[in-house]
């Protein structure tokens, strides 16, 4: 199957030369789409010059930073439109570790979705401050006590979707980021019926650059999921009715 791996950046050059060719090496009919948010340090302009050098490479320019929730979601449009039957999102900077690729392919023969989680088996984080290690098992729990959904890793990043996920679920309309879209986009597959799995992976903390973490991301989150389970509430009242 045609596979298009998403990838937003924003100065990442450091690391996306390096993570590209090791993404496409992970299997075949593997392709990469950069979403490149104009990165000062020139990192679009690079991934350029690495597609001019492979039909494989792909690269969207967006004016300016735009978010990694709208990254993801023009990066899905273009994938689909490239004729991928399926679309990873994956992170730039080595966090997301592509050997963990072909797993994905193996168990997306069985599943519409297949999820990385950093939290399946015990915690298989490295190199975080226990303070945001606390964070993220915390704002898990609490998501998947609020939302109801069956997912250890409600906030990952790292995961593959059927084609068929992409045209049936509304990514359109979805303004968040961050943790937030990952909740709202595993909320969104679960609520439409579709078959996810969980595979587990080690997370490491990042390689080169900066984390974009910041407490906006961090409130969202904590609303998305009271927003997300007060609206399917008064969806399914209304279904009654």
């Amino acid at each position: 199957m045609k596979t298009v791996i998403v990838i937003p950046t924003y100065n990442e050059r450091e690391n996306i030369s390096r993570l590209i060719p090791e993404v496409l090496s992970a299997g075949d009919g593997i392709e990469v789409l950069v979403v490149d948010d104009n990165s000062p340090d020139g990192t679009g302009d690079l991934v350029d010059r690495m597609r001019d050098g492979d039909s494989r490479i792909h690269v969207l320019h967006r004016p300016g930073k735009m978010g990694l929730g709208s990254a993801y979601v023009d990066g899905f449009r273009i994938a689909l439109d490239l004729g991928a039957e399926l679309v990873f999102e994956m992170d730039a900077d080595f966090s997301h570790d592509p050997k963990y690729i072909p797993e994905f392919l193996r168990k997306i023969g069985q599943y519409d979705v297949v999820l990385g989680s950093r939290y399946l088996d015990g915690v298989n984080v490295v190199n975080w401050p226990l303070s945001r290690l606390i964070l993220s098992v915390g704002a898990n729990v609490y998501s998947r006590i609020v939302t109801g959904v069956p997912i250890r890793d409600l906030t990952g990043g790292f995961k593959c979707f059927r084609r068929k996920v992409l045209e049936s679920v509304e990514f359109a309309d979805m303004k968040s980021d961050g943790y937030a879209f990952q909740i709202e986009v595993n909320f969104k597959c679960w609520r439409a019926g579709f078959r996810l799995c969980e595979i587990p992976i080690v997370f490491v903390d990042r390689h080169a650059g900066t984390s974009k973490m910041s407490k906006r991301i961090i409130g969202e989150a904590a609303w998305m999921v009271w927003r997300l389970r007060l609206g399917d509430i008064i969806s399914r009242l209304k279904r009654k009715h």
